[in-house]
């Protein structure tokens, strides 16, 4: 069974994903393909939804939520941007054009290039570098150079025209002081109320120091604090080829300037966007790798997430992802990442006070030893008697593999999945290999798990192999909390699950075409 450690290369995911699935995927064809696949999902109306009555809140919860209201603004549900393949054959989004205009933009502006070691920086893994950091930093328009070495910091600040960069991960390491807050961001951007723009981190490994806190129930303070990196309220920003090692809470956080929870329908104020995250390990996390929140034209390509320590929630309720696309955020583009022994491999998701993730797509993914290889839901509006979501709309998935889900004790009530959509409209995956461990008790439960009240899913080019103690490879559950218009084709299920396919009571829109199963498994 594969296994991938801290140390794994995610540039050659690519590579790996096309040995995993047997498939070299044209994805000039496959994107067309799946455009195609959307646009039905769009236009087809959906089996409605029972209608019902919110529960009123309580006096707190308007309370909460008139003041977070205060610093958000009304949700909308923009055209998707398109995704195209380059003329290197790199899957990017449109919008990457003029991301690489800002890079140009940012080199010329930069008027100085200075070394930490010309500011009294010394990195002995001793000295507090504090100071060092900030004069070399000044007010921006400056290339900051830290050379090998471990220094040490109480955190760092980022103005506008910044571009701060190592000897590379595992050379240079940039650490958090023993004396600093458990709050503390080891880097983020100076101003996240007015906001800062063109910001470039790249060649760092970041080392949130956890150890320093000794044995804190909590690793983590409240919002967009206590990460390796935060990004809150910054138009055109950059991190490559950086390490987030031990963060109380995220590795690195594509933000707002605070998290905002006024309600499904609002959206935070001061978001970030136009921002690539490329070539980043992470592990130890406190909650996720990668996460954003109420942030628009966020590409996220080439990283490895792993091994959470979930010490941020109470222990064995974890939602540890190794990367997630949480409130508000639109316009995610993830590109040949990989994650692995995490609670949610990716999960695109939203509290329930907050409004949706929407306008996700995922371009091939590697997915190991997570318990919930994909995830998407919106929290608190699942069952019939939860308002409707207003905003869990349109997720795009290509060429996923989920390699043998497994039970953790991150979240110790929660059973292995491949997939599990839940509450989301318009959702498409198009080639999808799960793998299990043909050795493991997955206790018969169901591989994918269509639920939830979600509706308008489209599977198509499914492969499920060794599951061979599941109860079943697609389940549609019924009932009053039923999943609806979905549609299934392209599927082979070998050596596995007692059935290929399961629809629940109630069940109305569901269309089941070419469907192969194999030895154990036989088809309902």
């Amino acid at each position: 069974m594969l296994f991938l450690d801290k140390y794994h290369d995610p540039r050659k995911n690519a590579q790996l994903l096309s040995q995993i699935t047997g498939n070299q995927l044209n994805y000039k064809q496959v994107l067309s393909e799946t455009d195609r696949l959307f646009q039905q999902c769009v236009e087809k109306v959906p089996v409605p939804q029972p209608s019902n009555s919110p529960s009123p809140l309580t006096l707190s919860q308007k309370i909460n939520e008139e003041l977070f209201r205060l610093f958000a603004k009304p949700s909308q549900i923009v055209e998707p941007t398109q995704t195209h393949v380059d003329s290197e054959g790199n899957v990017v989004p449109e919008w990457k054009t003029k991301l690489d205009e800002e890079y140009e933009h940012l080199l010329h502006t930069i008027t100085k290039e200075v070394n930490i070691e010309d500011y009294g920086g010394i990195g002995d893994g001793i000295t507090d570098n504090t100071v060092a950091f900030k004069k070399a930093i000044g007010n921006g328009r400056v290339k900051v150079i830290v050379p090998a070495g471990v220094f040490f910091t109480k955190g760092i600040c980022l103005p506008s025209w910044t571009y701060l960069v190592g000897a590379g991960k595992w050379k240079t390491t940039i650490k958090l002081h023993d004396d600093a807050p458990k709050g503390t961001r080891l880097i983020t951007n100076t101003n996240h109320w007015k906001g800062n723009h063109h910001v470039l981190v790249q060649g760092l490994s970041l080392d949130w120091n956890v150890e320093r806190l000794g044995n804190a129930e909590k690793t983590s303070t409240w919002g967009n604090y206590s990460s390796c990196l935060t990004y809150a309220n910054v138009t055109y920003g950059w991190v490559k080829d950086v390490e987030g090692i031990n963060p109380g809470l995220h590795c690195f956080d594509i933000s707002s300037t605070l998290y905002n929870y006024g309600g499904d329908g609002y959206r935070a104020k001061g978001g970030s966007k136009y921002v690539w995250l490329d070539n980043l390990n992470g592990y130890g996390f406190g909650d996720d790798g990668i996460t954003t929140h109420h942030s628009d034209y966020i590409f996220i390509s080439r990283s490895h997430m792993c091994d959470p320590s979930g010490r941020a929630h109470n222990r064995g309720f974890s939602n540890s992802n190794g990367i997630e696309v949480d409130d508000g955020s639109s316009n995610v583009l993830l590109v040949n990442n990989s994650t692995t022994r995490c609670f949610g491999g990716v999960e695109i998701k939203a509290h329930q006070n907050s409004s949706a993730a929407s306008n996700v797509k995922i371009v091939g993914h590697i997915s190991v030893n997570d318990n919930r290889s994909y995830n998407f839901r919106h929290i608190g509006h699942h069952k019939s008697t939860d308002p409707e979501s207003k905003t869990a709309y349109n997720i795009v998935a290509i060429n996923l593999a989920a390699i043998a889900p497994i039970f953790t004790n991150l979240y110790q009530y929660s059973t292995p999945r491949g997939l599990v959509v839940s509450a989301y409209k318009n959702v498409v995956i198009n080639h999808f290999s799960l793998i299990g461990d043909p050795e493991y008790n997955y206790q018969d439960n169901p591989v994918i798990a269509i639920q939830y009240r979600a509706r308008n899913v489209i599977l198509n080019n499914i492969s499920i192999k060794n599951f061979k103690s599941a109860g079943v490879g697609i389940k549609i559950y019924g009932g009053s909390n039923k999943a609806d218009s979905v549609t299934i084709s392209n599927v082979e299920v070998r050596d596995s699950a007692t059935k290929a396919i399961d629809i629940g009571a109630g069940v109305k829109d569901i269309l089941v075409k070419k469907v192969i199963v194999e030895e154990k498994a036989s088809k309902k």
